[in-house]
């Protein structure tokens, strides 16, 4: 079977019409898209669609603008500790960049700390800088991990995500109750399968 050329198959603008494109505010744009799908923007319910759309879509990408450094806040403390440190059931909202159609769900993490540990509320907005932007749900699972690696540099870090994608419930195959499970795994989570184990445990298991 022959692969099809994704660049042949891509879609090209023109020079001209990027830079019309670029001069154009989010408002625009949507307005456009109303006008594209059939609708009149004019009509009494969509007058402020376009101010809403463009409100909605500068708080749902708001991780491009997220500054770590401000976010960590010096909350990165010096500790004894050296035990699995775990905080599950965090509720993420992206977006994915195929279809610019939700997906959601949940993000378990965890770390081994190696002399440092972080605030626990920091690892819930760790989670949203790289949830606020078009993402895959692939690469938002490692950019975490790697994330809280580089800062803690831990004995090691684990990230699971669970989410459903509306691009997979709305079009395409269209079901309903497919959850997607991906997983980043580091140093000692990567190299000790009993350590790995414990966390996995640890996030199935409902104490409360």
């Amino acid at each position: 079977m022959k692969l099809p050329n994704t660049k042949e198959n891509s879609f090209q603008i023109s020079q001209k019409s990027s830079k019309m494109i670029d001069e154009l505010s989010m408002e625009d744009l949507v307005y456009g898209i109303l006008k594209k799908i059939g609708e009149d923007p004019n009509r009494e319910g969509l007058l402020r669609t376009p101010t809403r759309v463009a409100k909605a879509w500068e708080f749902i990408t708001k991780g491009y603008k997220d500054d770590l450094n401000k976010i960590l806040n010096e909350a990165i403390f010096e500790e004894k500790y050296n035990q699995m440190v775990v905080v599950k059931d965090i509720d993420f909202y992206s977006m994915c960049e195929h279809h610019l159609l939700p997906f959601y769900g949940k993000c378990h993490v965890a770390y081994i700390p190696n002399g440092k540990i972080v605030g626990l509320s920091k690892i819930p907005r760790i989670v949203d800088i790289f949830a606020r932007r078009l993402q895959v749900q692939e690469r938002m699972t490692q950019e975490i991990a790697e994330t809280l690696n580089n800062v803690l540099n831990p004995i090691g870090v684990a990230v699971v995500c669970e989410a459903r994608h509306m691009c997979m419930m709305m079009r395409g195959v269209e079901k309903q109750n497919s959850i997607a499970t991906t997983s980043a795994v580091i140093g000692e989570f990567h190299n000790d399968p009993e350590t790995r184990q414990e966390f996995f445990d640890l996030i199935k298991n409902r104490l409360f």
